[in-house]
């Protein structure tokens, strides 16, 4: 088997024309992609002093209306949500979702404080501090006795149950003076309010009995048992008792959507009793709330879910998973038919966007004056886009515009990896008739197969040549992410490869391609006039090396290799004549 080394020119023909950076002067190709990024991100501004400003008319029809907006983006495309592939075990994105209402108790218990708020309401066993002075001088200190009053020497009972801290000293001066004149003065303040002990029982981390204000709602004694257990417990059936009647039935939704609790005070012995779980539905996908949400009963509706999770604009159709029956259950629905279904224990929905996108994103690079992001309809063409695109006409190249694809980037690598594979299985399964082409072709393989690590390396730009020989643009149709690339004007044709000094040359109509070679130091040892690659600044390929050449123009000289026939001809006469000595010796 032989090396096919015309093979090789060729794949190195097709690096040279994909990444076109091993022929940058020794750059590698992330070097030589950086640079011409730069060089696209310094030509987006044309000289000012009223230099004229017009639009690319390449190919469009005279009156034409364009489908494409400069920099403006449509509301599904703000708030596009993810795209999951439908089909059998399909599973919802991300990690585990944690159950609503959690985040409630991830936090340290508070302790309850001595000093109320202004708005605390007195209750019996409250203890107060009153002082008088001026004509009358007396300080009293006690509690609020269990009629609700607090006793004045000289006044008598004073009705304080049910006053708000914050009118306590209003409250004992109107009764003061009913009996002193203006010339006593008074203060009064509530020094520390009744402590109650409290049971919390049921499914929280820690239940037990815990201190606390009679203010204290029901979520802070909650919180000081460490929360409802989020694996057992409930967070819409929690119950107050007092003795054995229940005085209050707590659903934490109710304040975590609407910031609402029940307006209830506790009181000495009264017990807080967290309910089991009930069924769990999760929301995951193109949702604002991804978490389990506990079902009331034993079924929630789409429609309670989709309160809950509320699903972002561009959520269009719901995948719901779970089992009916002790058997796998799965249903795609649209939004709209999602509101009538019932949802039970354990079943999960996934919102997803299915619905193509009415409009692309285009990005435009190089020499162009306005914005660099069109969003055009997604049946645009190059050509109408390319009507939205101011130019200075002076700086940029029109007749050489190109497009970079993301799909034909991938398409360029795939095609390198292949062709990188098949010339390794051809170095490494090729038979060798004598030692010394063996040991030829192992020196050849492994510089073959260095050049082959550099060559997988390689980024492919993926770029699609969109204008014909008359620099008129092709009906493309554009796709999402696509980069139009405007190049700028150049008096130069740059020559690289196998010459002696690569270097950019000064553009002259009567000047061939040897001409250019010639200037740049000629063929180096592996150069050849045979293998010349003459390529236009929108990535055309000239086929015909007589074709006069353009300003921008690159010429790129590609390696020689030649097969080593004159040691394997050497091997093979030194056996013939070993051959013909042994036949004469047992003549």
């Amino acid at each position: 088997m032989r090396l096919d080394w015309n093979f090789l020119g060729a794949l190195a023909a097709c690096l040279f024309a994909a990444s076109g950076a091993f022929a940058q002067a020794g750059l590698t190709p992330q070097q030589a992609m950086q640079l011409r990024a730069a060089q696209g991100q310094g030509q987006g501004q044309g000289p000012g002093g009223g230099a004229a400003v017009q639009g690319l008319m390449l190919g469009a029809q005279p009156g034409a209306t364009g489908t494409a907006r400069a920099g403006t983006e449509t509301e599904a495309e703000a708030g596009a949500g993810i795209t999951l592939p439908l089909g059998e075990g399909m599973r919802p994105s991300g990690g585990p979702m944690a159950v609503f209402g959690a985040a409630l108790f991830t936090g340290t218990a508070a302790t309850s404080s001595d000093a109320p708020n202004p708005n605390y309401v007195l209750s019996i066993g409250d203890r107060l501090n009153v002082r008088v002075w001026g004509a009358v001088e007396a300080e009293v200190s006690g509690i609020v006795d269990p009629e609700g009053n607090f006793f004045l020497p000289n006044i008598g009972p004073v009705r304080v149950a049910g006053t708000r801290a914050g009118d306590l000293q209003s409250t004992i001066e109107t009764e003061l003076r009913r009996i002193y004149t203006q010339q006593v003065q008074v203060y009064a303040v509530l020094t520390s309010a009744q402590r109650i002990g409290v049971f919390v029982t049921g499914f929280v981390r820690t239940p037990g009995r815990f201190s606390g204000s009679a203010a204290d709602s029901v979520l802070e004694f909650l919180v000081r048992a460490g929360g409802v257990d989020p694996t057992r417990g409930s967070y819409r059936d929690i119950t107050v008792m007092r003795g054995a009647r229940r005085v209050a039935t707590v659903d934490l939704y109710r304040f975590l959507i609407d910031g609402r609790l029940p307006t209830l005070r506790m009181q000495e012995g009264d017990t807080v009793l967290v309910g089991r779980q009930r069924a769990l539905v999760g929301a995951t996908g193109a949702v604002r709330n991804n978490f389990l949400f506990e079902v009331p009963g034993r079924v929630m509706s789409g429609r309670e879910l989709t309160e809950y999770s509320r699903p972002l604009p561009a959520a269009t159709n719901a995948v719901i998973q779970g089992s009916r029956d002790g058997r796998p259950f799965s249903r795609y629905v649209s939004l709209n038919d999602f509101q009538r279904v019932t949802l039970t224990d354990q079943d999960t929905v996934t919102f997803i966007t299915d619905s193509p996108a009415q409009t692309i994103r285009v990005t435009v690079e190089g020499s162009r004056i306005g914005p660099s992001v069109l969003v055009a309809d997604r049946e645009a063409t190059l050509c109408q886009a390319l009507d939205y695109i101011a130019v200075d006409p002076t700086l940029a190249d029109t007749s050489s515009v190109f497009l970079l694809r993301t799909s034909v980037a991938n398409q360029q690598r795939r095609a390198l990896n292949e062709a990188a594979d098949r010339l390794e299985r051809q170095l490494f399964t090729a038979i060798s008739q004598t030692a010394g082409v063996a040991a030829i072709r192992n020196t050849e393989a492994q510089l073959v197969s260095t050049y082959l690590q550099r060559a997988r390396t390689a980024t492919p730009d993926g770029r699609v040549v969109v204008m014909d020989s008359e620099g008129r643009c092709g009906a493309l149709r554009l796709e999402e992410g696509d980069v139009i690339v405007i190049p700028e004007r150049s008096n130069t044709v740059f020559v690289s490869g196998e010459v002696g000094a690569p270097r950019a040359i000064i553009w002259q109509p009567n000047l061939r391609a040897e001409d250019y070679i010639a200037q740049a130091g000629g063929f180096s040892e592996r150069g050849s006039a045979s293998n010349l690659l003459i390529r236009r600044p929108s990535g055309e390929r000239v086929v015909d090396l007589r074709t006069p050449l353009r300003p921008g123009d690159e010429i790129i000289a590609l390696p020689r290799l030649d097969p080593r026939y004159l040691q394997l001809g050497m091997d093979l006469t030194q056996i013939v004549f070993q051959t013909a000595l042994a036949a004469r010796a047992f003549r």
